[in-house]
C-alpha cells in the first residue's frame, strides 16, 4: 500500500542531501569542538560555518544564533530569561500558542511570581492587537510571546506590527517561528524581535536540534549552566552532526523556496477544490485559504459529513493517509484541540489538519480525496 504523508507541519522528511551530509560528518567530524587539537578545530570550524550559514539566510548576525535542542527548549529559554534577567513581571500571549509557550509561560510565571495575560481572539483566530496596544500602554515590564505561524490552523500573525508595539512601549518580544523558518523569507536582524525559535525537523532537517535567536541588544546570562559553549548561554558539547545537517537543510530550503512554495500552493488549492466537490459542507478553520494570512503548507478543515469519533484518524491511517487532528503533540488524544476550542468552544465537527510538503504530488492529493470519500 502506498502511504501518503500529509503531516509535514508535525515533522518533515529528511532531505536526501542532508542525510548524505550527516553521514559524511559522522566519519569526519567526531572531535569535540571545544578541544584544541586538529580534530577539535575541525569540528569547531564546522560549528561556526553552520552558524554563519544560518545567520546569512535569516539576515542576522552569527553571534545572535544559539544552538539548542529545538523549539520547546528555545521557547522555555526565552521566557525564563526574560523573567530572570530582563525582570519582566508580565507575559502577554494568546490561547492559540503551542503548548511549548503556553505551558512554559505558566510554569515560569509561577516560579517568578509574574502574571500571564491572554489576548482575545475571534472565531477566525485573529488576535486582538488593539487590546495588546492598550495593555502595553501601562509600561509594565512585559514579555510578549506570540508565534509567527500557527501550527494547527496556519494563521500568520503580523510580527512586524507586534514588534513595533513592543518597542514603542519598552516591552520585549518573543516569537515562536518554528513553522516559518525555512518556509518564509525572514529577516530577523531587521524585524523588531528580541527572541525567536526554530526547529530543524520542520524544514527537512534532523530532529532534536534547533536554535534560539537572541537579538544582540538583549543582555541575558546562561540558560543551561555548565561549560562555556554557545558563548556561555548553553553549556554542553554541541552536536556537530545535527547542527551541520540543520544548516544544510536551511540553506537548501531557501535555495529552492520559490519553486517549492509554488508547488505546495498548487497542491493545497487542488486539495481544497476536491474537498468542496466531495463534501459541500466542509469549511476551513482559521485563515487557511488566505495566501497572505496563512501558512501555505497548512489547511485545517472541519467536515460535518464525516463521523466525529476517536477512530477517524486511525481509520485514515489504516487506509494509508497520515494527517493530524491538530498538533502532533496531541496525537492519540481524543481531547479537543485547545486552538479550535479558543476559536469556538461549541465546535463539534471533525477537525482534520492537512499539511503539505515539497515531496508530495498531485497523484497523492487525488488518492487522499478518494480515501476521504470512501469514509463518507
Amino acid at each position: 500500500m502506498d502511504y501518503i504523508y500529509f503531516d509535514n507541519a508535525a515533522s518533515t522528511p529528511l532531505r536526501k542531501e542532508v542525510k548524505e551530509y550527516m553521514l559524511e560528518l559522522m566519519d569526519s567530524a567526531y572531535g569535540n569542538p571545544s578541544s584544541t587539537h586538529s580534530q577539535g578545530r575541525k569540528a569547531k570550524a564546522i560549528l561556526e560555518a553552520s552558524r554563519k550559514t544560518i545567520a546569512k539566510n535569516l539576515h542576522c548576525l552569527p553571534a545572535e544564533i544559539t544552538f539548542c535542542s529545538g523549539g520547546t527548549e528555545g521557547d522555555n529559554a526565552a521566557i525564563s530569561l526574560a523573567l530572570r534577567d530582563l525582570k519582566v513581571v508580565r507575559i502577554i500571549t494568546s490561547p492559540l500558542e503551542h503548548h511549548a509557550v503556553l505551558h512554559a509561560a505558566e510554569t515560569w510565571a509561577n516560579a517568578f511570581d509574574a502574571e500571564v495575560v491572554m489576548l482575545e481572539v475571534n472565531q477566525k483566530g485573529e488576535l486582538n492587537l488593539e487590546q495588546l496596544e492598550i495593555l502595553l500602554a501601562d509600561q509594565k515590564p512585559t514579555l510578549v510571546s506570540l508565534m509567527h505561524g500557527n501550527n494547527e490552523i496556519g494563521n500568520l500573525n503580523d510580527i512586524q506590527r507586534i514588534g513595533e508595539l513592543c518597542r514603542a512601549n519598552n516591552a520585549w518580544f518573543h516569537s515562536d517561528t518554528v513553522q516559518t523558518v525555512g518556509h518564509f523569507d525572514l529577516k530577523l536582524g531587521e524585524l523588531p524581535i528580541d527572541f525567536a525559535t526554530a526547529s530543524a525537523h520542520k524544514f527537512h532537517g534532523p530532529k532534536g536540534v534547533g536554535f534560539l535567536y537572541i537579538d544582540r541588544r538583549v543582555k541575558v546570562n546562561a540558560f543551561i549552566s555548565g561549560g562555556a559553549q554557545e558563548r556561555g548561554f548553553r553549556g554542553g558539547t554541541e552536536s556537530i552532526i545535527q547542527i551541520g545537517a540543520m544548516s544544510k537543510a536551511l540553506e537548501l530550503s531557501y535555495k529552492d523556496l520559490a519553486q517549492e512554495r509554488a508547488h505546495i500552493l498548487k497542491l493545497k488549492s487542488l486539495f481544497w477544490e476536491g474537498i468542496k466537490s466531495i463534501f459541500p459542507k466542509a469549511y476551513v478553520n482559521g485563515l487557511g485559504l488566505s495566501a497572505d494570512e496563512s501558512l501555505y503548507t497548512v489547511i485545517n478543515l472541519s467536515i460535518p459529513e464525516l463521523e466525529n469519533d476517536s477512530m477517524l484518524l486511525f481509520n485514515l491511517d489504516l487506509r494509508g493517509l497520515a494527517i493530524s487532528g491538530g498538533s502532533a503533540c496531541s496525537s492519540g488524544s481524543v481531547q479537543k484541540s485547545h486552538v479550535i476550542a479558543a476559536l469556538n468552544p461549541e465546535h463539534t465537527d471533525p477537525v482534520l489538519r492537512f499539511s503539505f510538503g515539497k515531496d508530495n504530488t498531485e497523484a497523492e492529493v487525488q488518492k487522499a480525496l478518494d480515501i476521504l470519500k470512501d469514509l463518507a
